[in-house]
């Protein structure tokens, strides 16, 4: 699969098991104009929380709460900074290797690396993952369960001998991604709780445009964005007849999404055997719509007609404007109160309670951050290492 691609498909929803996810996304170019050199991207459940490029050379917060891991680690921002200052410096030598394997000096090049791991409270099962891309495709990727780099390019071969001969390397790796990873993902989750881990369900309305338009089950106000929508008649999911629209963003940062139905063929006795299933991850309960002319919601009208000369049509067109835009306005009521009075409202720092599995008596010892400080610039100098023996 190419590179470029995974990073696209990393955000497709899913109602699998919930997975909370850390992730880190190295860039490294040359070449593009008015473009960094270098830029990382670290995302949590998909929300980026942090931010550094090589014009600025400064690791910043991309989201409010992250401001309060300084109240335990005051030093945390400096110390992010000084590590991707070296890491940047690094890159510049991993890409400049990359391209004399492919023999590839001039013009725009891109080398990609991502990082991190995925947990479930649930189960408890963790999932770590590392790989490398250059120029939109794979060109290293770390297999976790055996413990062994892969080279899906013949070029990326004399790297994959250098890292897989050093078995102690190999086996940190592994201890890091599967339990350091998952520790800092545990401690992002407590300060950014309340947004990350907040699930709210969407408000459902049927649309259509016209009598021949196909019938469109839309759903707005959702979070998070692991979820999906179906068509089912009695309890059968439909696939013919049904088009899915993708996630999108709304501007308060909730998702918006539809799927479509085609109506055709669809017999007046059989309306009430279809129903709209919107599933949210995390939430057992689905929101189930059953599919009823009285609800659909329309700009078009079935008959023209006119009383004494009076143009009920127009009349009609007026009323059911003013009665959608109400519906509108008591929808985002609703939605206001929903999130008010279901568990919006933070806790104080004070009251909050630890990160999944720590105990709040514990405070994380400068041996941890300089761990892990360690163990990334040691994952980003592998390149250039590799070819020095």
């Amino acid at each position: 699969m190419k590179f470029f691609m995974i990073l696209f498909l990393l955000g497709i929803p899913t109602v699998a098991p919930v997975m909370y996810s850390l992730k880190y996304f190295y860039t490294s170019s040359s070449g593009i104009p008015n473009f960094p050199e270098f830029v990382v991207v670290v995302l949590v459940n998909e929300v980026q929380i942090i931010h550094y490029d090589s014009n600025t050379k400064r690791a910043v917060p991309k989201q409010e709460w992250m401001n309060k891991i300084t109240e335990d680690d005051p030093r945390f921002w400096e110390e992010e900074t000084n590590m991707l200052n070296s890491n940047e410096l690094t890159s510049k030598v991993n890409i400049a290797i990359v391209k004399q394997r492919f023999k590839r000096t001039e013009g725009p090049h891109i080398v990609q690396r991502m990082s991190g791991c995925e947990w479930d409270d649930k189960t408890y099962k963790i999932n770590g993952f590392e790989q490398y891309g250059y120029d939109g495709e794979d060109f290293l990727v770390l297999n976790m369960t055996t413990e062994t780099w892969i080279a899906p390019r013949q070029e990326a071969v004399i790297t994959t001998n250098n890292l897989n001969n050093n078995k102690a390397q190999l086996a940190y790796f592994k201890f890091y991604y599967t339990k350091e990873c998952t520790d800092w993902l545990k401690k992002f989750l407590y300060y950014g709780k309340c947004p990350l881990m907040r699930k709210d369900l969407p408000s459902v309305s049927l649309l259509q445009k016209t009598p021949s338009s196909p019938l469109t089950c839309h759903a707005t106000g959702f979070y998070p964005d692991r979820a999906q929508m179906f068509w089912k008649k009695d309890e059968e999911e439909l696939h013919e007849d049904v088009v899915r629209g993708e996630i999108l963003p709304n501007h308060d940062g909730s998702f918006q999404m539809s799927v479509d139905l085609d109506l055709s063929g669809l017999k007046d006795e059989d309306w009430g055997r279809y129903s709209c299933v919107f599933q949210l991850a995390g939430v057992q309960e689905d929101v189930i719509t059953p599919l009823d002319k009285r609800v659909i919601l329309t700009n078009w009208r079935e008959k023209r007609s006119s009383v004494d000369g009076f143009p009920t049509a127009a009349v009609v067109g007026a009323v059911v404007a003013v009665l959608l835009l109400l519906a509108g306005c008591i929808t985002g009521l609703f939605l206001l109160w929903r999130r008010n009075s279901h568990g919006f409202r933070c806790a104080n720092s004070s009251e909050s309670s630890p990160p999944p599995g720590e105990d709040p008596a514990v405070k994380k010892e400068t041996s941890e951050r300089q761990t892990m400080l360690e163990s990334r610039g040691l994952t980003e100098t592998r390149l250039s290492s590799s070819d020095e023996h």
